[in-house]
């Protein structure tokens, strides 16, 4: 399972989910510019600044890492070119689509809050909750979940008919819970009302009657003599 799982995995993934991201470039301290938001596919060394890039890196696979709410995030039209993102919640960002590297801390929900507060889709690792029926919130999550369970993969193009299967059946569930949820309260609010109360309710509406009353016949006023 191991060997597979690092076939199913680029050897720079887990040296850029643990890189340290916007320090200062110690070799540009006086620079505008130089925090350290860049990483090289090909050397798969430490983050490095826009100078860096010029001089070092020029031409190498670079990728640029950004920020959102402090913590890192990377443009799905960079990232997507060299690793299969496929079940991954992106989020639209400053007007460009985004996923996060690394799980963000939060209080774990459990499964009997997350329908009462009407979460619908959760991460697959952390339980985070998801905007759509994705399996990870993050690469993080993605990479833990290829170790534990194989079944999907980093490769591009490897499984993309598998993940678009998997959302199916996830929103399949979820809109078959939604629906026994709904009929489930349905009767628990017919077992409330008794026969008598039914009864008692159907009974106490007056019945309607036609109030309007048919008019006599006309007569007409005698001449005057």
């Amino acid at each position: 399972m191991k060997l597979q799982g690092e076939m199913m995995v680029p050897p720079w993934l887990e040296s850029l989910l643990s890189t340290a991201f916007f320090t200062i470039c110690p070799r540009h301290r006086d620079t505008p510019r130089n925090e350290c938001n860049m990483y090289c596919l090909d050397c798969m060394d430490d983050a490095f600044c826009f100078y860096c890039r010029s001089s070092r890196h020029k031409d190498h696979h670079v990728i640029q890492i950004r920020r959102s709410s402090y913590h890192d995030v990377v443009r799905v039209a960079e990232i997507q070119k060299v690793l299969d993102i496929s079940g991954v919640q992106t989020y639209v960002i400053n007007s460009a689509r985004v996923l996060f590297l690394n799980e963000r801390p939060q209080p774990k929900i459990s499964s009997s809050s997350s329908s009462s507060k009407g979460v619908s889709y959760l991460c697959e690792i952390c339980s985070r909750s998801l905007l759509d029926p994705f399996r990870f919130c993050s690469l993080g999550c993605k990479l833990v979940g290829i170790r534990k369970k194989g079944d999907t993969s980093f490769v591009v193009g490897s499984n993309k008919k598998n993940e678009e299967e998997a959302m199916k059946q996830r929103r399949e569930g979820i809109t078959a819970t939604r629906l026994a949820s709904k009929q489930e309260g349905d009767d628990e609010e017919l077992r409330e009302r008794s026969p008598q109360e039914m009864y008692t309710s159907s009974a106490s509406t007056p019945p309607h009657f036609n109030s309007r009353r048919r008019k006599g016949i006309p007569h007409r006023a005698p001449f005057a003599s």
